[in-house]
């Protein structure tokens, strides 16, 4: 069986996920969730319990949370997760295609949690490749070749029963906080909104409501 059919073997057992992700994750509602940890959250900086928890709901294939990593992450986290201000933590929200975007989460995490973000980085900017007619195959087999998986490791990674159960479980949790898009962040629980913003909230509302939290006796 050549690599390409494979793949489309692999991607047709991952919209069997997608399809009822989609169902789930319609991104309709009216915004909300809370900082309280559930299974699964893949987490940067203090430790769970810190003063202020900062969650982010996003997705791989989101070309705003692309455009909102290159633009803020290395800031924020330099300012608050290298420093331990925060507790960043991270809510998988497939959204289109969700084949790929449920393929790419499940490849950061079966490279294991010291290679999670970077993975999950690589493929957000990695997204301009798709609009250049690069097959999202080609992208996430490179990103997951580079993070120490080999073709057959993450051919292995996708179709496992455990991770595609793991992965609905995360999106029922996510579709259950009534996120109403990505990127979504809550700062402890309260959604920061930038009115006008093409790239989600920006680093001066976020840090404004960090601080206001920070700030609290």
């Amino acid at each position: 069986m050549s690599a390409q059919t494979k793949y489309a073997a692999m991607s047709r057992r991952a919209a069997l996920t997608a399809a009822a992700l989609a169902a789930m994750a319609t991104l309709t509602g009216c915004g909300g969730g809370g900082s309280a940890a559930v299974e699964g959250d893949m987490a940067m900086g203090a430790p769970e319990g810190a003063k202020v928890t900062v969650i982010e709901y996003a997705s791989v294939t989101c070309h705003v949370c692309a455009a909102w990593h290159k633009e803020n992450w290395a800031a924020f986290k330099a300012a608050y997760v290298d420093t331990n201000k925060v507790r960043f933590v991270f809510r998988e929200l497939p959204t289109g295609p969700v084949n790929v975007a449920v393929a790419g989460f499940m490849i950061a995490r079966c490279a294991g949690d010291d290679k999670y973000f970077d993975v999950v980085h690589n493929i957000l900017s990695s997204q301009d490749e798709w609009q250049a007619g690069v097959n999202p195959r080609d992208t996430l087999f490179r990103i997951g070749n580079g993070a120490g998986l080999s073709n057959q490791q993450i051919e292995d990674c996708i179709k496992n029963p455990d991770n595609i159960k793991a992965a609905e479980a995360r999106a029922e949790a996510s579709a259950a906080a009534d996120v109403d898009g990505t990127p979504t962040f809550l700062v402890n629980g309260v959604k920061v909104v930038s009115p006008g913003s093409p790239s989600g909230p920006t680093m001066v509302d976020l840090s404004r409501a960090i601080e206001a939290e920070l700030a609290k006796s």
